[in-house]
């Protein structure tokens, strides 16, 4: 097996590495606001109602953008890895945020980098060179010292699903940079989000019918659907868009490296609803920012090297 060929104009490493950290910021802000409104919204009504925004928000895009979009056997494809992520992953990730603390599900999901990283080897035979392995070992030490506290403890079912949420996440992510071609990364989101929300609105009809609780649509304050449409477009629609265009570009295992900025952009976004930072908390900040520069480094490294090799960047 091995990794298809892009065609077209792909975007140089800078552009992708910026565009991964994007992806991190959105993910780390959007985890403080999910938190805030899966506490009034219950989970399987909030996913379908964040997706829908954020499909909404894309379709926009790309008639504004004016980008081709067809439903091709390729795309389709694509578009079904959207009940993988987010549509299961998300439903078990947001069932299992109702049970244990924000600081227990970051400090879990510290590790799909890692997931990632071993599947990449696994399924699509890169190599990770060890100074990568490396940093991304410490950008998870870092996370560690940012998010674990003692004491934190957690349900076990709620840990448990989220620890399957992660690995559906991490087999998105390869399978998607496997069958990633010449197709548009904001085609493609869109694509898979469609699928999601169809998905979501299925799994929140069949557990309303079973007796538990899928729709919940009483009770809430507009401002609970909003919040819930602005986090979807934050954390879906512009996170999403943001990391399948680094995807593009770079490995999977590189693209992944990128993840433990996520905890770092949740932090600052906990700063902004009160929470504080302590020293040990800024000491893992720092790690994990130094770490993720050195993952930029090498992929810059790397770019520099081949394009020294054939005269040209790959196309």
């Amino acid at each position: 097996m091995h990794t298809p060929t892009l065609r077209g104009r792909a975007p140089a490493a800078p552009t992708a590495i910026t565009a991964l950290v994007a992806a991190s910021a959105c993910w780390g802000t959007g985890t403080v606001a999910s938190k805030q409104v899966v506490d009034e919204v219950a989970p399987l009504t909030l996913l379908p109602a964040q997706l829908a925004a954020s499909c909404v928000f894309l379709l926009i895009v790309i008639l504004v953008r004016h980008e081709p979009f067809a439903w091709t056997p390729a795309v389709r494809r694509l578009a079904a890895l959207g009940v993988l992520n987010p549509g299961i992953a998300y439903a078990l990730g947001l069932v299992g945020l109702t049970t244990i603390t924000a600081s227990m599900s970051v400090l879990l999901w510290a590790l799909e980098p890692v997931a990632i990283m071993l599947l990449a080897a696994l399924v699509l035979r890169e190599h990770i060179p060890l100074p990568l392995a490396a940093a991304v070992g410490v950008a998870i030490a870092g996370v560690l010292l940012v998010v674990y506290q003692p004491g934190a403890n957690g349900d076990a079912v709620g840990i448990t699903l989220t620890v399957v949420s992660i690995g559906f996440c991490a087999l998105y992510s390869v399978l998607t940079r496997r069958m990633l071609l010449d197709d548009s990364a904001l085609t493609v989101v869109f694509a898979q989000q469609v699928a999601a929300f169809f998905f979501a609105i299925t799994l929140a009809s069949f557990v309303t019918l079973l007796g538990g609780t899928g729709w919940d649509l009483e009770g809430h304050a507009a401002g609970d659907w909003l919040a819930a449409g602005a986090s979807g477009v934050l954390y879906y629609g512009l996170g999403f868009w943001f990391f399948v265009t680094g995807l593009r570009r770079v490995p999977a295992s590189v693209a992944g490296a990128f993840l433990p900025l996520i905890p770092v952009f949740g932090l600052a976004g906990g700063y902004l609803v009160g929470d504080r930072l302590d020293v040990r908390q800024w000491i893992g900040a720092v790690v994990i920012v130094a770490a993720t520069a050195a993952v930029c480094f090498l992929q810059l490294g790397a770019r520099s090297r081949e394009v020294a090799a054939v005269g040209h960047p790959r196309a």
